[in-house]
């Protein structure tokens, strides 16, 4: 049995393979070679029977050639093998230049990169692809029967059809016309793909349908890899959208299409900056000038790697000058600066014209970037801004440069503009937001012998810590010691509102003598004056309960002090307080426990007075509203694991606090996930202390426009809700949502600081970590992308399930898998509720959190509320499931007593209802989309081009027209369709009637389910008689309270997630009205359409790309 594969030879050494007889003798026992020539790379095709043919041909090839090669097995039937090696254009050696690329003796060797293609061939044209592809290259065609095969694909030297070998039909029937092909899809999107076992195996990037054929047959193919499926799929939509292109027309010399007006604007804009520099107009310019220029052209492009490439280009046209012409500098910059997987993406959304209108741009906004208010003012803005040509600009067309420097720009990044300002609710009490806490920053080194640097306190709070703690202990001359104390509160006062202006706690840990903490007192008031916040009454309601703390918009600009204070019943100008174990762990390290009774310290009432918060201990004089508990990281993690519901329970009403523990000598920092998920407000960590969990607090934070604040999730404020720090599965309350990351590529990664590789070549790989409750923690990684140096392509897809949300953080972990020494590289710490949809940019930073210059990932971002489909909601529900017929419907606890339990059984058929509601719709749009064979997470304006595609008649009008029905938007044939198409206008009115279902009934439902509610709620007060007479004690009772809490959760949040399934049902008729006015499916001139009573949410009201 025949098995074929791909040998591919760097440029340099074309001459000698094609000019010396003794290579051609020494390959001369191939059976059947193939050989064309990609970019100034050969191409050699190689046919062989056994293992033992090919091991033979790669020694030869490696002494003939004179390169190290190695190969791998790529198995993809019994008793046959495929094994594929690229050689990069400019072989080096990391350090001297020297071929071999082996490490010293003993360590790791470094082989050849294998990919599908050379890693740095860039493909800059559709007539690149069409080169490549009449070269051809093995592909699997996958089968219905489940059956995989490897056939080698070309296209004919014509470009009129695909041709395959080998196969068991004649040579003219393994054959497919392009004249034939009707539709090229990405993905495994087509009923082969979807309904086969095998092929979940075969990766999603790679594959690849052409649908041919009046009855839209598939052929089916996966390619080695993601580069190699984007140039066919680029390829063969070029061939399809331009007749005249087949029999070899359109494609013009030097590799660009002489009618591509994306292609013209390029060369013109190079010609135009290459003018610039030949001020005599020579028509050559310096190799200076040209670096220079490509430079400047391409921030972040490294110096010696553009004379490299000139280099490179005088050795292969034999030049005796250093001279550069318009030709090798247009050349040069399309080979360095071309990113193959824009082009791809601008070829996709462009119809293979190499650039963007007003139309095509504001298409990707609203479809891909989730930004459906665009218009097409906004989109020329875009073009206008970023388009480097004249031309373009003049002309409103945005294209290869200037999309790259759009999807690079702070407009695309991963992080929602939104959250770049305050944008919570800040008028709630204190106790009920996360807070920016520092752990002795002030100390360098470690926490305990360092020494004291203010420096430490001023970047904390540059940083946005709005908590920092004080340790203060007697100092000589009777002046307190932190540093030196006035100098370091004036600090603290100069920069304490410089970075935001919410409310300043500074945590006073002091073991003064009364004379001292007089004067302590003293200063302070000094220092901050009216800056100081003190409670004007005493913080007792009129009937007697404790008021809550107030909210961080009343104490704007205001410091607040939080520390020991005396009783409200002591006298005297000092009285006694415990002092507990953070005041001796201050300067001395616990090696022993602790002793069993709290040793006694004198407070003076001049110090205690301006204490706003006070620290409680085992007893507490003030309602906890007005104190903060302090726990050590042990205490605090063993509370969480142990008693999560009443820890969460516990920081409804009352500050929390965790300071890392003592025997953190070093001081390196706790997880701060580990206590926010159990509602634990104020995590302090050492700001001096770079980190994995530094990264953490950032992201965070940086969620509210870096503020310090940031709302806690819903279910840890309300008074009757349920949660568990330790949850394994979904949250009550809140709907779990699937996450997808697509890494694209990475671009200008720097090596390594502390590195002790040599070389410029680095191997990089990114980790993708997810940190939240316990079910949601996960970590996936790429591949190592061997030998790629600085813009790795990956294009790679991870899927994460995140359970809460609003606890849920991503970090991108860039490491470098060939290192000696430190192999981090980068990373970027994002709060989930911070995440954009579609394509995005991911600026990295540098191990202190500086940004890396030009040092970004390229992503692609996903969110639905259930595997396989959907668009995200920020809020909902999703609960306990039982599973019955298939479908996952919410079930309520039992709380054990009789009363309660007859009310909340009245809410099952109306949840059971809901729930089916909201599944038929969902389900409905899910399998409208497969049928236009788009993925679950596209829009609906997709589908509807997809399907006018297809209705679209050659000369007349469309096979169907948009009429309502009751209020509903139809599709109306107006022809015979052929089965598929009907399939398709079939599935297109099942989604409209699920959508119909949902919208008039919804409302029914949801009133319902809110009376239950309200019914339980009336016992909420009783619970504890209602436990008595049930004879319910202890364990049993409190099992009562968070049964009923955990229903009242689900009944509330199922009345939530049936109010947002409307409406974005509406949005979704709104969205297919005008997406069929856009294709021509036009509304008769009678008729308007108008959303039922409701109007239609604004689309970024949470963000941009999530309704």
């Amino acid at each position: 049995m025949l098995s074929c594969s791909s040998l591919y030879l760097p440029s340099q050494y074309l001459y000698r393979y094609q000019n010396s007889h003794k290579e051609e003798k020494s390959l001369n026992w191939i059976q059947k070679s193939k050989l064309s020539t990609f970019r100034g790379t050969v191409w050699v095709s190689l046919a062989y029977r056994d293992q033992f043919v090919w091991s033979t041909c790669w020694k030869r090839a490696h002494k003939t050639l004179r390169l190290p090669v190695t190969a791998q097995t790529f198995p993809h039937r019994p008793g046959s093998s495929c094994m594929t090696a690229a050689l990069g254009p400019s072989w080096r050696r990391r350090g001297n230049g020297d071929p071999s690329v082996a490490k010293v003796s003993g360590g790791r060797k470094k082989t050849v990169s294998f990919s599908s293609m050379p890693s740095e061939k860039k493909v800059s044209s559709a007539a690149d692809c069409l080169a490549f592809m009449q070269g051809g290259c093995e592909l699997k065609k996958v089968r219905p029967n489940s059956r995989v095969y490897c056939r080698f694909y070309t296209l004919d030297a014509e470009q009129g059809c695909l041709r395959w070998e080998p196969s068991k039909k004649d040579t003219e029937r393994a054959r497919l016309d392009i004249s034939a092909v009707r539709e090229v899809r990405t993905g495994r999107s087509t009923e082969t793909f979807l309904h086969n076992g095998p092929s979940d195996l075969l990766a999603e990037e790679a594959a690849f349908s052409i649908l041919h054929g009046d009855e839209y047959q598939s052929l089916d193919l996966v390619a080695l890899s993601a580069d190699v499926a984007n140039i066919w799929v680029t390829g063969l939509r070029y061939l399809v959208s331009h007749p005249g292109a087949l029999g070899g027309g359109g494609v013009g010399e030097g590799g660009v299409l002489e009618g591509s007006v994306g292609s013209r604007m390029r060369r013109d804009w190079l010609a135009a900056e290459f003018a610039q520099g030949d001020e005599d107009g020579h028509g050559i310019v310096s190799e200076d000038t040209a670096v220079a220029a490509i430079c400047r052209l391409c921030p972040g492009i490294k110096e010696a790697k553009v004379r490299l490439r000139f280099k490179e280009i005088q050795r292969s046209k034999e030049k005796l000058t250093t001279h550069v012409t318009l030709e090798e500098f247009q050349e040069a910059y399309c080979e360095l600066c071309t990113r193959p997987d824009v082009y791809f993406l601008l070829v996709q959304l462009s119809k293979d014209r190499e650039c963007l209108d007003a139309q095509d741009l504001r298409l990707f906004l609203e479809s891909e970037q989730g930004l459906p208010l665009a218009t097409t003012e906004g989109c020329l803005e875009l073009a206008r801004r970023f388009e480097p040509s004249a031309a373009g600009r003049e002309k409103g067309l945005l294209g290869l440069d200037g999309f790259s420097r759009y999807l690079q720009s702070t407009e695309c990044q991963l992080f929602d503009p939104e959250h770049q300002h305050v944008c919570q609710d800040m008028n709630l009490p204190m106790c009920q937001y996360y807070i920016s806490a520092s752990y002795r920053s002030y100390l360098l080194d470690d926490q305990v012998h360092g020494r004291a640097d203010l420096g430490g306190l001023t970047r904390a709070l540059q940083a946005g810590c709005r908590c920092l703690e004080l340790g203060v202990t007697d100092g000589p001359d009777g002046e307190p010691l932190l540093v030196a104390l006035r100098t370091a509160l004036e600090v603290v006062h100069k920069y304490a509102f410089l970075t935001s202006r919410y409310p300043l706690l500074l945590y006073l840990c002091q073991r003064c003598c009364p004379g001292q903490q007089r004067t302590l007192a003293q200063h302070l008031k000094k220092v901050f004056g009216d800056e100081l916040y003190k409670p004007e009454a005493p913080p007792l309601s009129p009937v007697g309960r404790g008021t809550t703390l107030p909210s961080p918009e009343q104490l704007k600009g205001r410091v607040v002090l939080m520390g020991k204070k005396l009783p409200p019943d002591e006298e005297g100008s000092e009285g006694e307080v415990s002092e507990e174990d953070e005041e001796i762990e201050l300067g001395v390290v616990l090696v022993v426990p602790p002793p069993p009774q709290p040793r006694r310290l004198r407070l003076r009432r001049e110090l205690s007075d301006l204490i706003a918060v006070a620290r409680i201990g085992s007893r507490s004089f003030y309602p906890p509203d007005w104190t903060v508990c302090s726990l050590g990281e042990g205490e605090a993690g063993r509370l969480a694991s142990e008693s999560p519901e009443e820890l969460v329970g516990f920081t409804k009403r009352c500050l929390t606090r965790v300071r890392p523990s003592s025997v953190r000598l070093d001081s390196s920092n706790p997880n701060p996930q580990g206590y926010w998920k159990g509602g634990v407000q104020l995590v302090a960590l050492n700001q001096q202390t770079p980190g994995a969990m530094l990264d953490l607090s950032r992201g965070r934070f940086a969620q509210n426009g870096a503020c310090g604040y940031v709302l806690r999730p819903a279910v840890m404020r309300e008074e009757v809700s349920y949660f568990s720090a330790q949850s394994q599965g979904c949250v009550p309350g809140v709907p779990p949502q699937t996450l997808r990351v697509k890494v694209i590529s990475a671009h200008n990664l720097p090596k390594p600081q502390g590195s002790g590789a040599k070389g410029e070549v680095i191997d990089p790989y990114v980790v993708l970590e997810l940190h939240g409750v316990p079910a949601d923690c996960a970590e996936q990684r790429t591949r190592t992308a061997a030998q790629n140096q600085d813009n790795p392509l990956f294009d790679e897809t991870f899927e994460f399930q995140v359970n809460m949300p609003e606890l849920a953080l991503l970090r991108f972990v860039i490491l470098d898998d060939d290192y000696i020494g430190d192999d981090f590289i980068g990373q970027y710490s994002i709060a989930f509720e911070c995440l954009q949809s579609g394509y995005r940019n991911v600026p990295l930073l540098g191990l202190a959190g500086d940004p890396l210059p030009h040092a970004s990932l390229f992503v692609h971002v996903a969110i639905t509320n259930r595997r396989g489909g959907g668009k995200a909601q920020r809020r909902g529900l999703s609960v306990r499931r039982g599973v019955r017929r298939g479908r996952e419907y919410v079930t309520l606890r039992n709380t054990g007593i009789r009363v309660l339990d007859d009310t909340f059984r009245s809410a099952s058929t109306p949840l059971k209802e809901a729930t089916d509601l909201r599944e038929d719709a969902q389900s409905a749009t899910v399998a409208f989309k497969e049928q236009c064979g788009l993925p679950p997470v596209a829009k609906l304006k997709q589908c509807i081009q997809s399907l006018a595609t297809r209705l679209q008649g050659a000369d007349g009008p469309p096979g169907a027209t948009l009429i309502l029905k009751d209020g509903y938007p139809c599709l109306e044939p107006l022809s015979n369709l052929n089965d598929t198409t009907r399939k398709l206008l079939n599935a297109y009115d099942v989604m409209i009637s699920a959508n119909k279902q949902l919208i008039e009934n919804a409302d029914g439902v949801q009133e319902r389910i809110a009376q239950v509610q309200k019914d339980g709620m009336v016992f909420h007060e009783d619970l504890p008689k209602l436990g008595e007479k049930e004879n319910l004690k202890g364990r049993k009772q409190s099992k009562v309270v968070e049964s009923f809490t955990w229903n009242i959760t689900v009944l509330k949040g199922q009345c939530d997630l049936l109010r947002t399934a409307k409406m974005d049902a509406l949005d979704a008729l709104r969205q297919l009205v005008l997406a069929c006015e856009a294709c021509g499916l036009a509304l008769t001139s009678e008729l308007q359409y108008t959303p039922h009573s409701l109007t239609s949410r604004r689309g970024s009201s949470h963000g941009n790309g999530r309704i």
